[in-house]
């Protein structure tokens, strides 16, 4: 603690994690530790397949690179340091630590947010207008709609970040959470924060509210636009492409949506740590697995490169 005037200040947080007992913190470390590598690994080679294969340059799978670059961010974010204190004994991280992480996490968080609605207008503009795909979607528009995206999950992120932070932490210091996530800490400040969570509030419907009402316009859309065509294949395959998008969104926006705007006082530490589970690990483990086993581009292209890798060796 820190001594201010007649007030002492929190200097370092405890997060107690997932459990206090030393064999199950064994039994997860084992558990989390496959879930990240197969999490890193699995959008790492969405992200290398499609670097490589010249077929997949396209606005589609730029944004699916960029989404697999967006997950396994995030998971490296939390799980790293999670792992650490499963086998730990001091399950301490600075205030400073604390801050950088919510801060990151959450504009990783607020990015990916965002990106979903230009993942869901590219689905929109291949579908309901094909043949000017290429000219409406140029690599000019698709460079600052990424760059866009960037930018205002991490200036958001800064403004939810500081607001939590700069509230009076003067104990307890104990976090019931595997990292510092905004609600979980804000619990712990003395003094009272409805306001900062009526901020929070007007963030989350920039940031979660308008990115859903704004999918579901475009699916709307491209539903009517997939009833249109004629062929039984086709309206397969451009369904199939869209309920990919659909399952991850899915998952993601859900446990989101109850984390982040419900008040303070429905807090509840258990459920909230595994709720956040799904939309931090559990959609980053995700969408390697339903944009590569539904897709078949991307099989094509791992197949290529693994046919390269044999002749070479």
């Amino acid at each position: 603690m820190l001594q201010g005037q007649n007030q002492s200040w929190v200097s370092q947080f405890i997060l107690l994690g997932l459990s206090s007992d030393p064999a199950t913190n064994r039994i997860l470390f084992i558990v989390f530790l496959l879930l990240y590598l197969s999490s890193v690994l699995g959008n790492g080679l969405i992200i290398t397949l499609i670097c490589l294969d010249s077929h997949l340059h396209t606005p589609m799978y730029f944004f699916l690179c960029i989404l697999s670059l967006l997950d396994m961010a995030y998971v490296t974010t939390t799980i790293p340091q999670m792992l650490v204190h499963l086998l730990a004994v001091s399950k301490t991280i600075s205030f400073a630590g604390c801050w950088l992480q919510m801060y990151v996490f959450c504009a990783l968080g607020m990015t990916e947010c965002t990106f979903f609605v230009v993942m869901a207008y590219d689905r929109y503009v291949a579908i309901c207008y094909p043949l000017r795909y290429t000219i409406i979607l140029t690599w000019d528009l698709c460079m600052q709609l990424a760059a866009g995206n960037w930018a205002f999950g991490f200036f958001f992120s800064l403004i939810h970040t500081f607001l939590t932070m700069r509230l009076p932490y003067c104990g307890p210091n104990i976090i019931n959470h595997y990292f510092c996530e905004g609600p979980s800490v804000r619990s712990l400040a003395c003094m009272d924060t409805h306001l900062i969570e009526m901020v929070d509030l007007v963030i989350s419907i920039f940031v979660i509210v308008a990115p859903v009402s704004l999918i579901l316009v475009s699916y709307i859309h491209i539903g009517l636009a997939i009833l249109k065509i004629k062929t039984t294949q086709g309206r397969c395959k451009a369904f199939s492409t869209c309920a990919s998008h659909l399952t991850v969104v899915t998952f993601f926006y859900a446990p989101g949506t109850y984390i982040y705007m419900r008040p303070n006082s429905s807090y509840s530490p258990e459920r909230d740590k595994q709720i956040s589970f799904l939309y931090n690990v559990l959609t980053a483990l995700l969408n390697p697995v339903v944009y590569s086993l539904r897709n078949k581009d991307i099989k094509v292209a791992f197949l290529k490169v693994m046919g390269r890798g044999k002749v070479a060796w």
